[in-house]
């Protein structure tokens, strides 16, 4: 698939979406980079350390965030991705379920919608992907953890993410799926669904694995989020094992060596 300037073989390798979070109660980083000389530092880092797609986000999505308005998130995002554009030559992604945001931001140069309702929330999402010829991550979500037939369920409801994307003109080379880790999910479901990864895969859309610093991997670990990295690299190896395109991560660095080590082992180098 194409994103931006840049071909992407999901069905070969699996590629680094380094995470921005311009924000102050990310919670795992919020306060860190919402200043803008922070962001454009931790921009460079994440560059030079194996980012393949840079997520820019303006609102924290954790347990209980505070929301904030779309002149607040679009004030925080511009920005950074108008400073990025002029600076870099890479794919961003803006972390928006807000369409006004998500209009704004691919105005100012973003390729790709990252949606955490899958483009249930905002009824007008879909249709700015489509006037601005931008890629577009649909993720499952839930307002509540109910299920009768959980792994099915969740494949159905990214089928109805993908049904409102192909219905707003969308194409299917334009189009990545997120199983959700982390929403509308209990503990015991999210590791459900890392033990099924390949579940998500017979969809038949590049998938991208968001686990990087997670509560499951707190609770399992019982560690704070600043001390989940091993965590994270073992979702990341199963996500590679298990034909992911993409990874959201935090640390770049060490998702890129366990990336190539384990393409490495699976003869895919």
């Amino acid at each position: 698939m194409r994103i931006g300037n840049r071909e992407f073989d999901t069905k070969h390798h699996t590629y680094i979406m380094g995470i921005l979070n311009v924000t102050p109660d990310s919670f795992s980083d919020g306060g860190k980079w919402n200043q803008y000389d922070a962001a454009m530092f931790h921009v460079k880092e994440l560059l030079e350390t194996g980012t393949d797609i840079l997520d820019i986000g303006g609102e924290s999505t954790r347990p209980g965030y505070q929301k904030v308005t779309v002149l607040e998130e679009i004030e925080r995002v511009i920005p950074i991705i108008e400073a990025v554009r002029a600076n870099y030559d890479v794919p961003i992604s803006i972390d928006t379920c807000k369409s006004e945001v998500a209009k704004e931001a691919l105005k100012a140069g973003a390729d790709l919608v990252n949606d955490i309702w899958g483009f249930q929330f905002d009824p007008h999402m879909a249709s700015v992907v489509k006037e601005y010829g931008a890629a577009c991550c649909l993720m499952h979500n839930r307002k509540e953890a109910v299920y009768q037939d959980f792994l099915k369920e969740v494949c159905e409801d990214l089928k109805q993410c993908v049904s409102t994307a192909k219905a707003a003109g969308i194409a299917d080379e334009k189009i990545i799926l997120d199983p959700g880790v982390g929403f509308g999910k209990t503990y015991e479901m999210n590791l459900d669904v890392i033990r099924h990864l390949d579940v998500f895969s017979g969809l038949g859309y590049p998938m991208l694995l968001g686990t990087s610093r997670k509560s499951v991997i707190g609770l399992t670990l019982d560690l704070p989020a600043e001390e989940r990295e091993e965590g994270t690299l073992v979702t990341t190896v199963m996500a590679v094992q298990s034909g992911y395109g993409f990874v959201r991560v935090h640390d770049t660095e060490k998702t890129r060596r366990a990336v190539r080590m384990t393409e490495a082992v699976l003869g895919r180098l």
